[in-house]
Formats: structure tokens, sequence, C-alpha cells
């Protein structure tokens, strides 16, 4: 897998290519937005991450060329930018992800993994995952053999979670992807969801990890 950097901040562009090189991944770097934009363009970029304060061509500039020469290949935003309408608009635009610096390489990368199941994925009409399967196409979930009727919310909410087996959510990620942005923060409404397919599927399927999220256990 080839991820390109776009940063023109060395520092952070060096950081990030030395542990996903450590990972496995081949890399590349643009220092600006004009070779970002003309690099991510290769059939060869399986994933970008993308600085929005860039020389020349901005960031946001990039993802709308990019999202019109490559509609699918997964863009994660990575800047300073930490304000929720910064957050809305790249998202709204085309971004895949969105992550705020400073920040943790480990959670960096356990979103570019997640971005990459999600483009292998997003052609199948199953999911399976923790013995529950999804056929998308007809919006149907089954659990052991047993087809199990959802909701929905509990559709998307359960959708998500086998997207991401094993990963953790947090709350506001999930109220983000399900609910959209229309929502009020300090509502219980995810924790009242999860408690739903916990008693439609199998109670042990969704963890809670506190203070952090919930995560589909497949094991």
């Amino acid at each position: 897998m080839n991820v390109l950097i776009v940063e023109d901040e060395a520092r952070i562009a060096a950081f990030v290519e030395r542990g996903l090189k450590a990972e496995g991944f081949g890399v590349q770097i643009a220092p600006d937005g004009e070779t970002g934009y003309a690099l991510a363009c290769n059939e060869d970029i399986d994933l970008v991450v993308l600085d929005l304060m860039l020389p020349g061509l901005s960031g946001e500039e990039v993802l709308a060329r990019l999202r019109q020469r490559r509609p699918d290949v997964p863009v994660i935003i990575l800047t300073a930018r930490d304000a929720v309408e910064d957050r809305v608009r790249n998202l709204n635009n085309g971004a895949d992800d969105y992550v705020t610096k400073p920040f943790s390489f480990v959670e960096l990368l356990a979103r570019i993994h997640a971005r990459l199941r999600a483009r292998d994925q997003v052609s199948a009409t199953e999911l399976t995952a923790g013995g529950v399967t999804l056929d998308l196409r007809t919006r149907t979930a089954r659990i052991e053999g047993h087809e199990v009727s959802l909701t929905a919310r509990e559709f998307a909410l359960l959708e998500n979670f086998m997207r991401h087996p094993n990963q953790v959510l947090s709350q506001v990620q999930l109220m983000d992807r399900v609910w959209g942005y229309d929502f009020d923060p300090g509502s219980n409404v995810v924790e009242v969801y999860v408690g739903y397919l916990r008693r439609k599927l199998r109670k042990d399927l969704i963890e809670t990890v506190r203070g952090a999220g919930y995560r589909l256990r497949t094991s």
C-alpha cells in the first residue's frame, strides 16, 4: 500500500513517513499543493494524508480537484485547523476523515487502516464480522443464520461498527457518521442504540471501552 503525505512542515512529514514505513507502507511526500495533486492523481497512490494550509495550491483546492479526478481514493485531512466549520466543510467536500494537530501517530495509523478497509469493502454487497452478516442490498441483518429486524438507524450504526471491526469508535465519531452534525453532543443516543443492538444481536458483540467509545469484537 502506498500513502502520499502532502505536508509542508518537513518535521511532521518525516515523522509520519518513518512511522508508516515501519508499518510496511510505501510513502511519498509532497511539500506543496501542486506537487501533491500531481502525485495524488497517480493510480499507484492508495491513500492521501493532506494538510490544508499548503504553499501554492491550498489543501481544500487539492481535495476539490482530486475528487473530480479520483473520486474513490481515500483522503485523510491532517491539519491544525480544529474549528467545527472547517471539519464539516471538508468532510462534506469529500474528505474521508479529519485529524487535528497535535496528533497521535497510533490514531492516525488506525484511521489509515480503517479508510483502506472501507475502500476495499465499498464494492461488497455483504459485510461479515463477529458472527453477524449485513446484506447491503436488502438492508437486512443475520446472526447465526437467523434474520434480525433492525431500524434504519440501527442498521447504519451496525454497518459503521462492521466496517471497522475491533476498532474503537468514539461517541462523537458515531454521532457524526450515523446522526450527522445536527445533534446534541451531550446526548446519550449512541449508548441507547448500542443497547438496542446488544439486545437484538448478542450482548457481548459491542464492547464499551471506558472513556474512549465502543468497538465490535470479532473474537
